[in-house]
């Protein structure tokens, strides 16, 4: 601090008066050198990236979809699983299993183990449907996510709120299975655009 005064004493004695322009600019410049830059304004993510995930928009389904979705729950509501045998029959090229098994057979046998083909009907079709195309054709499938392509069912892929679907929907396992490369692993049911019912599986992709 002494030596501060006695420069500046130093440099009144030497330069009597104002200083020269140049060396008060000097003086001005350097004290701005030294001064703490202004604070940036902070930078906000775009609107779309800070809002909650949207659920995507309702799939709107065909007349003739809407009718043969109609009469499978109508069997399904009333526990027939002969009614849902016969439908299948008629039904060229339908699947229930993938051993080639009778479909009534495998049903019965599903539901001895436990699992009711009736019930599970009834609570496939009442979560969201998608839309894949196959062969040119529009297939209408129950759960929607088992209409993505095995790539995109990845859950690094999917918003959190269909990896938690999904998780809820296939479990572990199921994940696992999709990670190898697998199709949807979970139980599923599809109905063309002209009205054919196509599969009710549980199991590796019927579709393939």
């Amino acid at each position: 601090m002494q030596w501060s005064r006695l420069r500046a004493s130093a440099l009144r004695g030497a330069l009597p008066g104002a200083l020269p322009g140049a060396l008060a600019a000097g003086l001005m410049l350097g004290a701005a050198a030294c001064s703490p830059a202004a604070p940036e304004a902070p930078v906000y993510p775009p609107e779309s990236l800070s809002q909650d995930p949207q659920a995507p928009e309702p799939v709107e389904i065909p007349e003739k979809v809407a009718a043969m979705r109609d009469e499978i729950l109508g069997y399904a509501k009333r526990g027939s699983l002969s009614g849902l045998s016969r439908l299948a029959r008629q039904n060229e090229g339908f699947v229930s299993n993938l051993g080639g098994q009778d479909h009534r057979a495998y049903w019965d046998l599903m539901r001895r183990i436990g699992v009711d083909p009736n019930r599970q009907l009834r609570a496939l079709m009442e979560l969201p449907v998608g839309v894949r195309e196959v062969d040119g054709v529009k297939w209408y499938v129950w759960p929607d996510l088992a209409a993505k392509n095995a790539e995109d069912l990845i859950p690094e892929k999917l918003s959190f709120r269909d990896r938690k679907r999904l998780q809820d929907l296939v479990g572990d396992d199921g994940i696992e299975e999709i990670r190898a490369g697998k199709g949807y692993p979970g139980m599923r049911t599809a109905i063309t655009e002209d009205g054919r019912w196509v599969y009710f599986v549980l199991g590796q992709d019927a579709e393939e």
